[in-house]
């Protein structure tokens, strides 16, 4: 037989023999990387609940614990409609209803089962279309994903970008003036509006997790300061990734990082109630750390 044939004969005897085997690695290959266990960010240490949080002495306002460079072990995964709506209670308290400057940050990962009716979202508190009413930021409607608008007073303005992938997450953050300047950010895209807001009176209870309607979405990280953070705060929250801790310690009224628990962490004492919510560690798929 030519030494040719002979290679080629070898050759096909090989792939016969090993063939089944480099398939079965390759198909657990993609499952591993779909389940996200490629992704950078489970490549970082991991934060236990409640492993970072604000002291809050007469002599100082201060972080402790394991802050820096962690993403966390869970986040809350929302889910359902109407009377199986999952979310996230916190009582009314007048910082809540941020009057005045303020500024509002979080990670959300919308799902693909939207509910027919209503409006799901990510934070809810009391009427906000009505004058001195509360605020929405909700993110569909009868069953669609929307750009993601945020609504007080009535007046309703969209974040920067397009629709939301979904099972992707987003950096999402709101700065208010407090008197006539909203700024809107998605990641690392930003937009404003001239808006001038009523004095909130609504003393309903805080929901995270739900809109006008039950959400399916993941939400890790929430963060409310009674100022309006500046641009490069924002962009330095957002670098900090999704385990980040809150960058104006003096500022932060409420601090949910929902890795495990409803806690605030802010030193302020506005904990939360779970509904329905379930502790995901599964979370990871659709992360990207942000590049520096």
């Amino acid at each position: 037989m030519p030494k040719k044939a002979t290679k080629l004969q070898s050759a096909m005897e090989y792939l016969m023999t090993y063939g089944w085997a480099i398939l079965a690695i390759a198909i657990v290959m993609v499952s591993l990387y779909s389940l996200g266990i490629f992704n950078s960010g489970n490549l970082q240490p991991t934060a236990t609940p409640g492993s970072c949080q604000v002291i809050r002495t007469a002599a100082q306002v201060s972080l402790a614990g394991q802050c820096n460079n962690l993403v966390p072990k869970y986040v809350a995964r929302f889910s359902g409609g109407g009377g199986a709506a999952s979310y996230v209670q916190v009582p009314d308290r007048s910082s809540l209803r941020l009057n005045g400057p303020f500024t509002i940050t979080l990670w959300g990962n919308i799902n693909d089962a939207l509910p027919s009716g209503g409006y799901p979202g990510f934070i809810k508190k009391g009427n906000s279309a009505v004058s001195n009413g509360g605020y929405l930021f909700f993110y569909g409607g009868l069953g669609s994903i929307t750009i993601p608008p945020f609504k007080r007073n009535n007046q309703q303005f969209n974040m920067p970008g397009s629709i939301p992938a979904v099972n992707t997450w987003y950096f999402y953050a709101l700065t208010y003036d407090g008197s006539s300047k909203l700024v809107l950010y998605e990641n690392t895209l930003s937009s404003n509006v001239s808006v001038t807001y009523d004095t909130n009176t609504d003393n309903s209870s805080l929901s995270i997790g739900s809109g006008d309607a039950g959400g399916d979405n993941n939400i890790a990280n929430v963060q409310m300061y009674n100022t309006s953070l500046d641009s490069g705060s924002i962009k330095a929250l957002y670098q900090e990734g999704i385990g980040g801790a809150p960058i104006d310690l003096q500022h932060v009224i409420a601090w949910w990082p929902l890795n495990g628990n409803a806690n605030d962490y802010s030193g302020n004492s506005n904990q939360g109630t779970p509904v329905k919510v379930t502790w995901n560690a599964n979370w990871q798929s659709g992360y990207s750390a942000p590049s520096t």
